[in-house]
């Protein structure tokens, strides 16, 4: 089914994206290669702005379940996200795009504080926007960040780099029979406690009317595929 093509989207990412075949940390060959198709992307001429988790690094949550103090842990999370965004940073600027990380927690010594005056500037410069430590605050994920800035930077699209190629009825990784969806409302993610992402994001997202399209980052050049409306995904919008 075609979808809909959009020009400017936020672009969420998994920190597990960046850890290609491992189990820990950041595979440079894994970031170089997803910067080369962001580095397409935007030579295309969508304008992009990135969130990357950093669930390759440290969560917060998990850290939390084994006694840590959540808003310590979580605070943790987020800086781990500022390392992978440097990464991805470094990777683009190597090939000569032109981008900025800014940060929800400011640390003025390795990238810009957050404003969102600035990054919308930035956009319209033609920059690339890389969007680090979450919202700022403890007890939110990656996955509402992403969906707050989506919003602020008036995005048509929020499009969700995952491991699986879309929405399904199960996990694709235990359950071979499970079904994949070709589109949802937001209301039925909700209703159904799909995991595209958590609660809070999906219910902003309707909210703002912000489409969510869910495809795998794994294949190569299935970015700009699922930008330009085809390829594998889930698109999750409102009820028609």
């Amino acid at each position: 089914m075609k979808r809909p093509a959009f020009k400017r989207i936020l672009l969420k990412l998994s920190g597990e994206a960046l850890m290609g075949s491992g189990e820990f940390g950041i595979d440079p060959e894994t970031v170089n290669r997803i910067a080369a198709e962001i580095k397409s992307a935007k030579e295309a001429g969508y304008e992009l702005c990135l969130v990357v988790g950093g669930g390759n690094i440290f969560r917060g949550l998990a850290a939390a379940a084994k006694g840590f103090d959540r808003t310590s842990a979580d605070y943790m999370g987020m800086l781990a996200t500022v390392m992978n965004a440097l990464a991805v940073q470094n990777a683009l600027e190597q090939m000569g795009c032109d981008t900025r990380v800014l940060s929800a927690i400011p640390m003025a010594s390795v990238c810009e504080p957050y404003i969102r005056r600035k990054a919308v500037r930035h956009l319209d410069k033609g920059r690339i926007v890389i969007f680090a430590a979450g919202t700022g605050n403890p007890y939110f994920t990656t996955d509402t960040a992403a969906a707050l800035r989506a919003a602020e930077m008036g995005c048509e699209a929020l499009f969700k780099g995952t491991s699986v190629d879309g929405v399904y009825d199960a996990d694709p990784k235990t359950n071979p029979d499970a079904v994949r969806y070709e589109a949802l409302s937001f209301d039925q993610v909700l209703t159904d406690n799909l995991k595209v992402m958590d609660a809070s994001a999906v219910a902003l997202c309707r909210e703002n009317n912000i489409p969510i399209v869910v495809f795998t980052i794994r294949e190569k050049g299935n970015l700009a595929t699922v930008l330009g409306g085809g390829g594998t995904a889930t698109i999750v919008g409102a009820a028609e």
